[in-house]
């Protein structure tokens, strides 16, 4: 596997798919620990047909979601979880800077900072050009 995954190389990691994969490209900085992954915003988005019609804009859960599977990317590139499923166990001091909308790019980075058995945190920032989007602490359980 090389650093640089495409989409098809990320649906070998994780389980996720259309409409739900919010990843479109990912580079495993060190596995199991830290990578970036990158989310092209269209207007062809499905969830833009209600949010908002008049105004479409990322919904921010759907933001997190993508930080999130950045993580699990990073996390599932090391060797020992491959075939696993992270889950989310909670989140914490998630905050939302500036709107996502179509024509954007997320470049997302996420570190994940604690890992204990079953059970870990993990740290994100998204970005749209240099300006942070979102950030926030991410819990997770494997299984």
């Amino acid at each position: 596997m090389s650093n640089i995954l495409n989409i098809n190389e990320i649906k070998k990691i994780i389980p996720h798919r259309y409409p739900f994969l919010l990843v479109d490209k990912a580079e495993i900085l060190i596995p199991g620990k830290k990578g970036i992954g990158y989310k092209n915003v269209t207007i062809g988005e499905p969830f833009f047909t209600g949010h908002f019609p008049e105004e479409p804009i990322m919904p921010g859960v759907l933001i997190v979601e993508a930080l999130a599977q950045v993580g699990a990317i990073v996390l599932l590139s090391e060797e020992k979880f491959q075939g696993k499923t992270p889950y989310f166990a909670g989140l914490n001091k998630v905050r939302f800077k500036r709107k996502v909308i179509p024509g954007d790019t997320l470049n997302m980075e996420v570190e994940i900072t604690r890992l204990r058995g079953s059970i870990g945190i993990g740290q994100g920032k998204a970005f749209v050009d240099d300006e942070l989007a979102c950030e926030g602490e991410f819990l997770f359980a494997i299984n």
